[in-house]
């Protein structure tokens, strides 16, 4: 029967849901009411209401009695500050996919890029152009010493120079002129890998005297990751600025359980008065590319000097018998726990091992005939991997340290190959998984993390917090719905329970779904 005071009591209730006022008269631009607000500093959640206005949080409290262009009652889902992704690689990708889709389906808002030491070469040009692009996304970024070096002196080992020094601080003083955060090196990659403690201490200084930090894939993560640990530190200690440490792990068979040891490293330094903070992405496997396997010696140069090398029948034999030691020394059979994740002269490997690969060239299943195949596809232009070579103990472990912030490691998906699912469900993995199911961590905790932590140490003043005056980047969640659906096997899988995204205060998520707005922006030092 129809009932005229329920009817309007229903249309009351949709009217309050999704509100428009007329634009002259509307306190707001949006109006998000009823949630559980989660502010970012740590503290415990509180209901309230958040309000936006000319991309800023203009207002958090009670706020029923305003209007606002659109009004959206979440419901006492999460409201909290744009996750923020400390470690991205995405300077190549975000111009093929500018929404950012894989990244913005778990919650990130923006992302710092120019990790492992790898950045664009000219940061003014790639600012100008993701200015044009228009991104869903607000990117950072830092300045690679990889990219630096190889600008300055190429891909050869070679001794440096005082003249070659001062090209390398002269390209970064420029990097951070243009609005780089920092300095970021990659010390397993080429050419890093043959740089000298004192040329990155040199290269830090710099950075020091701009205010920027310092992030380093440190240069070993296995057998010799603590003495790897400490050189970040000291480049910390002498440069005297803070340090980042990527990605934090222990890789390796014969390092599961060090956590405890590489972890007291940072909390003795930072009890000495270092500023020094990690970042790790919740998965116990890694990616990078294939050349990794091989000696450092062997990759001077780069890929055509690499193949010269193969060419040759004594050189092969040294770089088989030193890649045949490593394996030994990291306690692994074979390269069963070496998938390909990408590779361009075959994508029918992309998703199996070297060991499945191995065998479909016909050879022997043994570490040595696998070592053969390795070659290969470095020998038909490399390989981006997926190592499975960490424990699930130690992840847990560094995920309890509370200065530990979360980042994917990965770049804009376009949906091909076989990636590591970290691209996908990173924050979301987090949420679900270490603070809804294993209570490692709290949810308050994980989101300052995720939030004011990266923000403070990257210098991103404007964002992080959900305070009045702040950039209105925010999330609305679900934290008992929130989850990762990516996996190894099927990567290709956004993230679930995120259900509004705010970017510089426009709706990028509306109802769980992108609305392909692209309101990122360059956030620079200070910014």
């Amino acid at each position: 029967m129809y009932n005229r005071k329920t009817a309007i009591s229903c249309m009351l209730s949709l009217s309050l849901f999704f509100c428009c006022s007329s634009p002259g008269t509307a306190d707001y631009d949006l109006l998000l009411l009823n949630g559980k607000i989660i502010n970012g500093t740590g503290n415990a959640w509180f209901y309230g209401d958040v309000a936006v206005k000319n991309g800023k949080i203009a207002a958090i409290g009670k706020l029923t009695n305003k209007t606002a262009k659109k009004i959206i009652n979440v419901n006492k889902q999460v409201i909290a500050p744009g996750f923020i992704d400390v470690h991205g690689h995405i300077e190549g990708s975000i111009f093929r996919r500018p929404t950012a889709d894989n990244f913005i389906y778990d919650g990130v808002t923006t992302i710092i890029t120019g990790n492992c030491g790898s950045a664009s070469e000219d940061l003014q040009v790639f600012f100008r152009q993701l200015d044009s692009a228009k991104t869903s996304i607000n990117i950072a970024s830092l300045a690679g010493h990889n990219t630096i070096r190889r600008q300055a002196i190429g891909l050869e080992n070679i001794p440096v120079t005082a003249q070659h020094q001062h090209k390398m601080d002269s390209l970064l003083q420029k990097a951070l002129d243009d609005g780089a955060l920092g300095l970021s090196t990659g010390l397993i990659y080429l050419p890093g890998m043959y740089a000298k403690t004192s040329e990155v201490v040199s290269l830090a200084k710099v950075t020091a005297a701009q205010g920027g930090v310092y992030a380093s894939h440190i240069r070993n993560e296995g057998g010799r990751v603590a003495e790897a640990i400490e050189e970040a530190l000291e480049i910390g200690r002498q440069a005297k600025l803070p340090v980042q440490i990527s990605h934090f792990k222990v890789a390796g068979r014969a390092n599961w359980g060090r956590s405890a040891e590489t972890l007291a490293s940072i909390t003795k330094a930072r009890a000495e008065g270092l500023d020094v903070t990690i970042d790790q992405y919740p998965y116990t496997a890694s990616s990078t590319n294939l050349n990794t396997q091989l000696p450092d010696w062997a990759q001077s140069g780069g890929l055509d000097s690499i193949r010269k090398r193969l060419a040759d029948p004594r050189v092969k034999t040294d770089i088989e018998r030193e890649m045949l030691q490593t394996l030994t020394k990291n306690q692994y059979p074979d390269y069963s726990y070496a998938v390909v994740a990408r590779h361009e002269a075959d994508s029918s490997f992309n998703g199996l091992s070297i060991t499945a690969i191995n065998l479909l060239k016909g050879r022997k299943k043994h570490p040595e005939e696998e070592i053969k195949t390795v070659l290969d596809l470095i020998n038909a232009g490399g390989a981006q991997m997926i190592y499975h070579s960490m424990d699930e103990a130690d992840i847990r472990y560094f995920m309890a340290y509370p200065q530990s912030m979360v980042g994917a490691d990965a770049g804009v998906s376009d949906g091909t190959g076989m990636p590591h699912p970290r691209g996908y469900g990173s924050n979301a993995r987090v949420l679900g998984k270490y603070v809804r199911e294993e209570t490692i961590v709290s949810l308050e905790e994980a989101i300052r993390r995720m939030t004011s932590l990266a923000a403070q140490k990257f210098n991103l003043p404007s964002r992080g917090l959900l305070i009045e005056g702040k950039a209105a980047d925010i999330v609305v969640f679900d934290p008992a719905l929130v989850s990762d659906k990516a996996s190894f096997l099927n990567p290709h899988q956004f993230s679930t329970g995120f259900e509004y995204i705010i970017v510089n205060g426009a709706l990028v998520l509306e109802k769980g779904k992108h609305t392909g707005a692209r309101p990122g922006k360059v956030l620079r030092k200070g910014n």
